[in-house]
């Protein structure tokens, strides 16, 4: 995805993937940073540790309290912090590493765009998984007034502290940590149940029916579709997995990269292939 669309914008660059361990992850952006990278991407399990590791935060990093993107950054003639790409020569002096948070967005994005839907009053939203991706999901929709989020996660402590960091950042938001016991107008799977095959659901059907919501958006994108994905259409549920999201955050992660617009039609296609083999 990052390739083609940096091809399509005629930029001389190249998008890799590094297999970097968690107690390598300041040393690695460190290591970035002097050969003068233009940015990077970190994915779970990077995205809170680097919160502490780089030289400056974002606003989106800062609400949602995740790193997923870093850009390196330098001084210009006029004392200002600019991207590494803006620079033409050589770049001049020191250079930081600024985090920015593209899921947030992302999410939100691509829930309007694959499922026509988005946090309204009264609606409720059952989120699955507490981890980084959950946490950002739930942040994002309190921002936006989701209604009622019913907050379920295997560990149920980790699902009571994110409640209790909504309610104080969105007192008005209500947040229930359990299962619904009406109906909701949205599932969204933040949990890694899914990516292999043979994979439990991420819910209890004791508890929890695919009958008492009308949308699932699974966050896993590969394998295309989930076993809740097939459930949630079996159920007659409208569903759609992460690739939206992930162009999204990727094609806002190579905006704040190169400053220029990103090319979505050629990014989806290159996903699609990618993911879908078409």
């Amino acid at each position: 995805m990052q390739n083609a669309g940096m091809a399509a914008l005629g930029l001389n660059w190249r998008y890799l993937a590094f297999d970097v361990r968690p107690d390598d992850l300041s040393a690695a952006i460190e290591g970035a940073k002097r050969m003068k990278f233009i940015g990077l991407n970190l994915t779970v399990p990077h995205k809170l540790l680097a919160l502490e590791m780089v030289d400056e935060l974002d606003e989106s990093a800062q609400q949602w309290g995740a790193v997923n993107t870093i850009r390196f950054e330098a001084r210009d003639a006029h004392g200002q912090w600019r991207a590494l790409a803006q620079f033409a020569a050589e770049v001049p002096g020191a250079i930081r590493a600024k985090g920015f948070n593209t899921d947030a967005d992302a999410l939100t994005r691509a829930l309007r765009e694959e499922l026509d839907w988005q946090p309204l009053p009264g609606a409720g939203v059952l989120l699955l998984g507490a981890g980084g991706a959950g946490r950002v999901a739930a942040l994002k929709l309190a921002s936006e007034g989701a209604g009622i989020m019913f907050l379920v996660n295997r560990t149920v402590a980790k699902a009571e502290a994110m409640a209790a960091e909504i309610r104080k950042r969105f007192p008005r938001q209500e947040v229930i940590v359990g299962y619904p016991k009406k109906q909701v107008d949205m599932v969204i799977n933040a949990t890694s149940l899914g990516l292999h095959s043979g994979d439990d659901l991420p819910f209890d059907p004791k508890q929890f029916s695919l009958q008492q919501t009308r949308g699932v958006y699974d966050l896993i994108y590969r394998p295309a579709e989930t076993g809740l994905l097939k459930a949630a259409k079996a159920a007659g549920c409208r569903a759609a997995n992460g690739l939206g999201m992930l162009l999204h955050q990727g094609a806002k992660a190579l905006e704040i990269w190169s400053d220029k617009p990103a090319p979505l039609r050629v990014m989806r296609r290159a996903l699609e292939k990618e993911v879908y083999g078409k």
